[in-house]
């Protein structure tokens, strides 16, 4: 085999052309890089029982696969639309909790879904901040695209900057201004 079908960019375009075995090539060969976002994601809710890691990743995957994406342009492309998986992972669970919470058992949950968000406080909270990015998302594109790599995907400056195709002093701006936008909505 040709050592250029494992790289990322090669499985990308071969999953985006409707290769689903490519998604499992892909995953084993960024796995570390996708666990490590996933890990700096788990650590933002300060002691918070919100994540498990490696089911935030296993999740993010079987989104994917599922609801494969039109097109992936490239790796930049698809962090953004991991971090988006990510974030819409992480919701999905947010709300089945607060549904059980309110009294609304008719929605199964399964062991898996029970480690990803175990505390009420951060399922409220997530969706709190979700409903938030939501509106910011209708204002400034851009600012809620850049939130959702920091904070959903977990992302740093320069992995922002990366998936986002813009500058890291850009990101550093974006992030801040989307946290006051954010932080004035909550007040």
């Amino acid at each position: 085999m040709n050592p250029e079908t494992h790289t990322p960019t090669r499985l990308i375009q071969e999953f985006s052309a409707g290769d689903s075995t490519a998604l499992n090539q892909l995953f084993e060969l960024i796995y570390e890089e996708l666990h490590s976002v996933a890990r700096r994601q788990r650590n933002r809710w300060n002691g918070m029982n919100t994540l498990n890691t490696v089911a935030l990743i296993h999740e993010t995957y079987l989104k994917l696969w599922k609801h494969q994406p039109d097109q992936i342009e490239n790796r930049r492309h698809f962090l953004a639309i991991a971090s988006k998986a990510m974030r819409q992972v992480l919701i999905n669970y947010a709300e089945k909790k607060a549904a059980q919470k309110r009294g609304g058992n008719a929605v199964p949950v399964s062991a898996s879904e029970i480690e990803l968000i175990a505390d009420d406080q951060a399922a409220i909270e997530l969706l709190e901040i979700n409903e938030i990015l939501n509106q910011l998302e209708r204002e400034n594109e851009r600012q809620a695209k850049v939130f959702e790599c920091r904070f959903f995907g977990g992302m740093t400056v320069e992995e922002t900057a990366f998936a986002v195709d813009i500058s890291p002093a850009t990101v550093k701006r974006d992030w801040q201004a989307a946290c006051n936008w954010i932080y004035n909505e909550t007040m």
